[in-house]
């Protein structure tokens, strides 16, 4: 159904299509029809940060900001889905447009801004939703607080959503917030991941349950870089790492008219970037904190290819706009086929 829908859709501004989509997904939840978009995969329980899966394979943050559309989204197959990144207080984001595609490379670039309409919205929408599978909250900081006041926006948005949440992501990765990939940077990463752990701990005692918190990370750390995070990340135990958010970085798209748009680009482009990255957190990081891999995720072959840099599960998001919801099932798919594969030491001598 989505490949007929699809001439429509990029028709229309990329924002436009993607207010659309998500309203005719409520809609056709709503009434039952779900299934006419993508047959939901077979079950592949997967564990990670003591959490239990349906399926690894789950839909980023971004595409429901507000958690508007959660059931929807479940009732497409997705073993989690991440919703957010949301900010204390409502923000419009970036002036329109700020979303674009570029279909000869299957990619997109966006410079939403973390628009939204804050966290209290959001948290009333998660409590009216049935939320089926495994929620991931995504949580960021208003555009207006500095640097230096962000851990409170951080801990604000972190202690509404606890309650709720069965995951939370702390994004210091995106590149359409001024200054907040600076937060990556190892010292203001570790007072700032280091505030929210000991917060997770009075949050677990308070409320009876511990929440597992997840840091995202950007495809655009160099060795140095990733050398630090891993250094931070492992001293302060976090939960796990999501690898990774959009990148700012042009050279596979160079030729390309949309190129110059500022923001950050995903789809196919940041594939390799991005479990490059993977790669080196996977190697860099103790077995004890689980990795996520994003980014470039357009068939059940990329998914596996992040699955094997170290991934524990995966997430997917401008692929589904190539794609549409059939891509779910590919991934899940092809993972499980990975899983059922002999290893080449059981393989029969020929």
């Amino acid at each position: 159904m989505y490949a007929s829908l699809r001439p429509l859709l990029f028709s229309l501004d990329a924002e436009r299509a993607h207010d659309l989509t998500l309203a005719g997904l409520g809609a056709v939840h709503r009434l039952g029809l779900s299934s006419m978009l993508a047959t939901p995969p077979q079950p592949l329980p997967t564990e990670a940060f003591g959490l239990r899966f349906a399926n690894p394979v789950g839909l980023a943050a971004g595409l429901d900001k507000n958690g508007d559309h959660i059931d929807a989204l479940f009732a497409l197959g997705f073993g989690f889905v991440e919703i957010g990144t949301v900010t204390p207080r409502a923000q419009d984001g970036n002036p329109r447009p700020r979303m674009f595609r570029l279909p000869r490379h299957r990619a997109v670039i966006n410079r939403l801004g973390f628009n939204n309409r804050g966290v209290d919205a959001l948290v009333a929408n998660v409590e009216r939703a049935r939320r089926p599978g495994v929620l991931g909250i995504n949580i960021g900081k208003n555009k207006d607080t500095p640097n230096e006041s962000a851990a409170d926006d951080y801990l604000f948005c972190l202690e509404r959503v606890y309650p709720l949440a069965d995951y939370i992501t702390v994004n210091i990765s995106s590149p359409n917030t001024a200054g907040l990939r600076e937060l990556q940077e190892e010292q203001a990463l570790r007072r700032l991941i280091g505030t929210l752990r000991e917060a997770q701990e009075r949050l677990a005692a308070q409320h009876g349950k511990r929440v597992p918190v997840l840091v995202k990370v950007a495809p655009d750390l160099n060795d140095d870089d990733i050398e630090a995070a891993a250094r931070v990340l492992s001293d302060l135990h976090v939960d796990g790492v999501i690898a990774t958010n959009t990148t700012i970085s042009r050279i596979s798209v160079q030729d390309d008219p949309r190129a110059g748009e500022a923001g950050g680009l995903s789809g196919e482009p940041v594939m390799n970037k991005s479990t490059t990255v993977l790669r080196m957190l996977r190697t860099r990081l103790p077995g004890s904190i689980p990795l996520v891999g994003v980014g470039g995720i357009l068939s059940g072959a990329d998914a596996v290819k992040k699955m094997a840099a170290g991934a524990s599960l995966v997430q997917v998001y401008s692929g589904l706009v190539y794609r549409g919801p059939p891509l779910i099932g590919d991934c899940v798919d092809a993972i499980r086929r990975r899983r059922e594969a002999p290893s080449r030491g059981n393989l029969p001598s020929l």
